[in-house]
């Protein structure tokens, strides 16, 4: 009784091991009969918001007036934006920063001997946000003019972005998508043989890169914000099966 069972055991442990190597075959059909092609969706597009921001300072011992010659130049500055054509709302003028400043000296060992207060240094920035962004581009690059009425302003580059990129996104992944579709209807008739359904699909990243230029893309993606003429790039990455 005892041989029989030994016997029916590995009779058993043999259909087993065969049932096992014959999944194991078809799953490796399966992975070698599949497609994979990648898509590329992309569009040009030009900015149509512009942020630029510069930043004035004023600096006196005497806490007070430095903030009224701040005062002066901050309605200095409003009034040349305004005759510009820069709207009320488009400029945010931030809250001041206040640093105290001192003239540090050193003896040979560089231990310090002295430090003597040369005043309060007030800094302030504005920024303009605004769909015109040619007029704004404009200003950016004329900016000098408050120099010369005596304002001590730097001015920093323009950023530019694209409001409607939401929508841009979706006409792009069905661009790539599409790509995709059509290289494994080429890849599958070259072979002789046909498209079966969709397996997998993923997204690669989304980059944005100055136009014509030698930007490099990067792994966690690219969003270039100081050109505003733009390309945007994603890719798409189809599995199907083959039949």
């Amino acid at each position: 009784m005892k041989n029989h069972i030994n016997t029916l055991l590995v009779v058993l442990a043999i259909v087993l091991t065969a049932m096992i190597f014959s999944n194991a075959y078809q799953n490796r059909n399966k992975t070698a009969n599949t497609i994979s092609v990648t898509g590329l969706g992309s569009k040009d597009f030009v900015a149509d918001l512009i942020v630029w921001s510069g930043e004035f300072v004023q600096k006196n011992l005497n806490l007070k007036d430095a903030y009224a010659s701040l005062d002066r130049d901050r309605e200095g500055i409003r009034q040349y934006l305004l005759g510009k054509g820069v709207k009320p709302a488009e400029m945010i003028f931030s809250a001041i920063e206040i640093n105290k400043e001192f003239d540090e000296v050193y003896d040979q060992n560089g231990n310090r001997i002295r430090s003597t207060f040369t005043g309060y240094r007030l800094r302030q920035s504005v920024a303009v946000e605004s769909i015109d962004v040619d007029k704004i581009e404009n200003i950016s690059r004329e900016v000098s003019e408050l120099i010369n009425n005596g304002i001590e302003f730097y001015s920093n580059n323009p950023e530019y972005y694209y409001t409607k990129l939401a929508a841009l996104k979706i006409e792009m992944i069905a661009e790539a998508t599409q790509d995709a579709s059509t290289r494994a209807q080429k890849i599958a008739e070259n072979a002789g043989g046909a498209v079966g359904r969709l397996k997998n699909a993923s997204l690669g990243v989304f980059q944005i890169v100055a136009q014509n230029s030698t930007e490099e893309y990067s792994w966690g993606g690219s969003f270039n914000t100081t050109s505003k003429r733009k390309t945007a790039n994603i890719t798409v990455r189809l599995e199907y099966e083959s039949e």
